[in-house]
């Protein structure tokens, strides 16, 4: 395609619904340090070879693109586990040198947070949000396949030292797992003032085995909270946040719920997803996927990267169709994609 072809809105990323994309989440790589249950194999997963993941170089462009061509506002950093990435500090500080500069948050499960925390801030890391499902170091077992609860402790009070907030912390709930927990993760955020999600388990498992019966729904999530808390509808809009929050005892603090399956937002979407090996991803549930590693390297300039990037925006569905019963589980799992 030509700079001057045709690809939709050319003042940022629009797709057919008229939604635009303004949040950015970027995935480093896809290997991870824990194995959940809820999204890989004890064994892990067959990572990418190193020549088909982007650069830091390329990462950086695609960003540059995004947010001085695209309308980008925020981008988020995931993966897999981006702490695995060596030039992540750089990146950041790249990121945070862009005109105009973005906000800058990374999803992390902070293993090796408590040596990195202070020079991701330094770099201009704004917030973080912490994968964490149990503060119990047997659950924590029992659901990482590891045991590593102490280190992400560390991590998060070596972000509270370097300043980085807000830090969120994102949790899933499995049946008869961790199911019961809940309060109990909500009294140990609010005593350090760290802010909780929780979010429905979603059909992006490596094993294809979520059921949406034996997912924990927002409503059994709402009961368990209310078991020991007064929960009540924050009066603050939600905006194109995924994340429906909720005062506790009246506020100030909130807890939020995301529930992806049983309250779809996709109305109100304002994400685009870029993977580790260069694809585009208009929706976290989508099967198609854009090309832009191969546009990176065969030459292209930047306007014919953007024009690539805007195209692939437009076909974006107006929901992700899990109700639906033609839906398909994508065939790359969260870690492949980045959340």
């Amino acid at each position: 395609m030509s700079a001057s072809s045709p690809a939709g809105d050319r003042s940022g990323l629009v797709d057919g619904y008229g939604r635009r994309a303004t949040d950015l989440r970027v995935s480093l790589t896809d290997r991870c340090n824990l194995r959940c249950n809820y999204c890989m194999p004890a064994e892990g997963l067959d990572w990418l070879p190193t020549d088909q993941t982007l650069t830091d170089d390329e990462i950086v462009r695609l960003v540059r693109i995004g947010v001085e061509s695209l309308g980008i506002e925020e981008v988020r950093f995931t993966g897999g586990e981006p702490l695995l990435r060596r030039g992540l500090p750089d990146i950041v500080r790249r990121t945070a040198e862009l005109s105009p500069r973005p906000e800058i948050s990374l999803t992390t499960n902070a293993l090796g947070l408590a040596r990195t925390a202070a020079t991701l801030a330094e770099a201009g890391l704004d917030r973080i949000n912490v994968s964490l499902d149990t503060v119990r170091p047997e659950v924590f077992h029992q659901i990482t396949r590891r045991d590593r609860l102490h280190d992400v402790i560390a991590g998060l009070e070596a972000a509270r030292a370097a300043g980085i907030a807000p830090i969120k912390i994102n949790a899933v709930l499995l049946r008869g797992v961790n199911d019961h927990l809940a309060a109990e993760l909500l009294h140990w955020c609010l005593e350090r003032e760290f802010q909780l999600r929780i979010i429905e388990q979603m059909p992006l498992d490596a094993q294809h085995d979520w059921s949406r019966t034996e997912m924990v729904t927002a409503e059994e999530i709402f009961a368990s909270l209310e078991q020991e808390f007064t929960l009540s509808p924050d009066p603050q809009h939600r905006g194109s946040a995924p994340a429906e929050t909720f005062l506790v005892d009246g506020g100030p603090v909130t807890v939020g719920v995301i529930a992806s399956v049983t309250r779809p937002f996709c109305g109100d979407c304002d994400r685009v997803r870029l993977t580790a090996d260069g694809q585009v991803r208009n929706c976290l549930f989508a099967r198609e996927e854009s090309d832009l590693r191969g546009s990176l390297r065969d030459g292209s300039s930047d306007e014919e990267i953007a024009d690539r990037w805007r195209l692939a925006m437009t076909t974006k569905r107006a929901g992700h169709g899990i109700d639906d019963d033609l839906f398909l589980q994508p065939t790359r799992p969260m870690s492949a994609i980045g959340g």
